[in-house]
């Protein structure tokens, strides 16, 4: 959980004005002592991650996309080794993310219950 930025600058201010340790700061306001230390240090809450993708290379993912452009995520995690969710996010941030194409080479033929899309001309 996060605590807002007013309620931190609160907490620090009162551990100023009565000058307070950290362990009765923390007991005070029911907080973790490492919250507060880490709350002197830097007050701003952290609301992004900066940590990149370490198990999907963006090129090969790139390159696979170009390959195979109608192949579902669960295909795509299959030849890269990884889970399709991974996927699904890998692709949200190369800003890829689209509808399946109800056509796709996958379903040619039959329609989205297994039948085939014409009946045969008798």
């Amino acid at each position: 959980m996060t605590y807002p930025l007013k309620f931190r600058q609160y907490v620090l201010a009162i551990k100023e004005q009565e000058k307070l340790t950290y362990a009765q700061t923390a007991e005070r306001f029911v907080v973790g002592m490492a919250s507060l230390m880490r709350w002197a240090n830097r007050i701003e809450p952290c609301m992004t991650r900066n940590k990149p993708a370490t198990k999907i290379d963006r090129e090969v993912l790139t390159q696979d996309v170009a390959t195979y452009p109608d192949a579902y995520q669960f295909e795509r995690a299959q030849r890269l080794g990884v889970s399709a969710r991974g996927i699904g996010d890998a692709l949200k941030r190369l800003g890829l993310t689209c509808k399946k194409n109800a056509a796709a080479s996958q379903s040619q033929g039959t329609s989205q219950r297994g039948f085939p899309d014409k009946a045969p001309k008798l």
